[in-house]
């Protein structure tokens, strides 16, 4: 730089080439850009520096690693650093200064940000929480449900019924230590307490002094404590009182199922009623004079709709014949088939005289005209006249009832033994001149037309039915007796089970394959009930084994007769509904929120059932 005129000075610069070889470069000041400034570090304002050197270290985070070093380091680094800022233009110093106030600003922006979403995922979450949180009061409290937490629901009446059974274990020790004044006094609290909280499931049901009662009772506990309390006593005591009420929790179980059974196979006294006086009347109008109907071409058109009921109760087949008419789209092509006994022939045939469907046919049959039923031919019929069945069901000294468990109880019910539950093995018989026909139990009603089940190709089967299995339930191994080697041979464990109820069954196929003779061969092999128990379940699917093809599960819903959780949708989607159980709907056992669905079939303005007071 050798020329006066500051404006037009001449710049050397000395670089190395690619190769290592040193070379010079010449360029005007005018040449290079604004932000260039030319000083003389020797005459560089000291203050400026020392002011540069303190700007630097306040906003560098460096510097406060270097003042925790030893005192030669911080020498070092400030000489250092004194000498990088020396030479810094004031232009780049600004620009230094400015770049830190845009790193301070955002990240001052970030931490906002992060601050706000933090505020917003707390609400979200707040939010979920009460989505998800149960307000709602338990109206009935056990003290053995675990599951019962909530503190402020009914625990008036949890403290009273906690400290009934902390009495009942002192006044235990009380007795057995012959201290009779304080025996006597804790049964006196125990039975002013049991008073008091009576009937109650909750406190709102609890009389107004169950507090000032729970607090003598809580006085009582107290001075029993004192002269009896010792842990291992009490503790001996506690597990003796909870295996009395396990056997006694037991033994109600036992008393329950064995209850259940009998009201389910016990006749209601309505029902009873109604059989009466509808065969009082069908003699007393002389019906029964009446030696042969007219023939009816319909009972054998192949072309028109064909059902088959086998059934005893008459209001029962009333209701699934009202349903399956009313949500018909042809009536007029409907034929229902009816089949009972001797003993309720004249009160069905009574009721469709006069309570036939409009348009409808009617055809109901008495079992003991079917002359081709009798024991030589059929294999129930032979095996309900041996010594062992017969003693088996009924000889006085035969194991009985609760001490017998719950799977045996269901099977002296005399549907079992009933040969019109047998008699869905035998419809070619029957129906001799039919294709196809359409089973169904009298426990079921009808919510949509039936005539497209016929169309449905069962692709060569025998058997059209809704497959009832769910994972490991349903399965042959529920129903059959895998141990037995016959049927372990002949049968996998994990084939899916179907219902009975709703059944269309290809009659030309079935004479094709002759499966009554099927039956029957299983049926003799289960002469001593080792293959399965009673019931026509077990045989019917050993029977259609490989022969059944399975019908969408919206076309028959089954469980109305014991599951009391069953989906509301399904229900009301269905075309059929099944009340299988014990719980039928014509039973005070039913479950009430399906009564419904059937009462709605039952004509509460009908002569006959006002008399017997039978009402939905």
């Amino acid at each position: 730089m050798s020329n006066d005129n500051e404006k037009d000075l001449d710049i050397i610069a000395t670089y190395s080439d690619v190769s290592g070889t040193i070379r010079t470069c010449r360029v005007k000041t005018k040449d290079l850009s604004a932000s260039w400034v030319l000083e003389n570090p020797i005459n560089v304002d000291k203050v400026q520096v020392l002011k540069l050197k303190d700007t630097y270290q306040t906003s560098t985070p460096f510097q406060e690693n270097v003042e925790q070093s030893t005192d030669d380091q911080q020498f070092q680094e400030g000489e250092i650093l004194s000498h990088r800022q020396t030479y810094w233009s004031p232009v780049k110093f600004k620009r230094q200064i400015l770049r830190q106030k845009r790193r301070d600003l955002r990240t001052a922006e970030l931490v906002r940000q992060d601050k706000e979403v933090d505020k917003e995922m707390q609400a979200t979450e707040a939010i979920e929480s009460l989505k998800n949180m149960d307000t709602v009061v338990k109206g009935k409290y056990s003290i053995w449900r675990k599951d019962f937490e909530n503190p402020n629901a009914d625990s008036t009446l949890k403290l009273m019924r906690d400290q009934i059974i902390m009495a009942e274990v002192y006044a235990n020790i009380a007795l057995s230590k012959k201290q009779t004044v304080l025996y006597n006094s804790l049964l006196k609290q125990i039975m002013e307490s049991l008073n008091v909280i009576g009937e109650a499931n909750s406190d709102a049901d609890l009389h107004p002094s169950s507090l000032d009662r729970a607090k003598e009772m809580g006085h009582a506990l107290s001075v029993a404590k004192d002269e009896l309390y010792d842990c291992c006593t009490v503790e001996r005591k506690l597990r003796a009182m909870l295996l009395t009420t396990e056997d006694n929790l037991e033994s109600q179980k036992k008393r329950s199922a064995f209850l259940i059974q009998l009201a389910a196979k016990t006749v209601p006294k309505p029902l009873h009623c109604l059989s009466l006086q509808l065969s009082a009347d069908y003699y007393f109008h002389g019906y029964y004079q009446t030696k042969q109907e007219p023939y009816n071409e319909k009972l054998e058109d192949p072309s028109l709709y064909h059902y088959a009921i086998f059934s005893d109760n008459v209001l029962a087949t009333s209701v699934v014949v009202n349903s399956t008419v009313l949500h018909a789209n042809e009536p007029e092509k409907h034929v229902f088939h009816i089949v009972t006994d001797k003993l309720n022939f004249a009160a069905m045939k009574m009721w469709f005289l006069v309570n036939s469907p409009e348009n409808a046919t009617i055809q109901v049959d008495n079992i003991d005209d079917f002359k081709w039923m009798n024991s030589s031919y059929c294999s129930v019929l032979r095996q309900l006249e041996s010594v062992r069945i017969k003693d088996y069901y009924f000889k006085a000294n035969h194991p009985s009832t609760l001490s017998d468990g719950v799977d045996h109880l269901k099977y002296r019910n005399p549907k079992y033994l009933s040969i019109l539950n047998h008699l869905r093995f035998y419809l070619p018989e029957v129906h001799p001149k039919l294709d196809k026909i359409l089973f169904l139990d009298d426990d079921i009603v009808v919510q949509k037309d039936l005539t497209p089940l016929w169309d449905v190709d069962l692709k060569g089967m025998v058997n059209g039915a809704v497959e009832t299995c769910k994972e490991s339930f349903h399965r042959f191994d529920k129903y059959l007796n895998f141990s037995n080697p016959i049927i372990i041979e002949n049968f996998d464990p994990n084939a899916c089970g179907w219902a009975f109820g709703m059944n269309i069954f290809d009659l030309k196929e079935w004479r094709k394959r002759n499966i009554t003779a099927i039956y029957h061969h299983w049926q003799d092999l289960n002469d001593d009930r080792t293959l399965w128990k009673l019931g026509t379940l077990p045989p019917g699917l050993i029977t259609f084994y490989n022969l059944t093809h399975p019908l969408d599960r919206k076309w028959h819903v089954l469980g109305l007769g014991y599951d009391p959780a069953l989906n509301r949708t399904e229900i009301e989607n269905a075309a059929v509904i099944h009340y299988n159980g014990n719980y039928k709907p014509w039973l005070d056992l039913a479950v009430s929120k399906y009564q419904s669905y059937w009462s709605k079939y039952v004509s509460s303005d009908n002569y006959y059932l006002q008399r017997c007071n039978i009402s939905e």
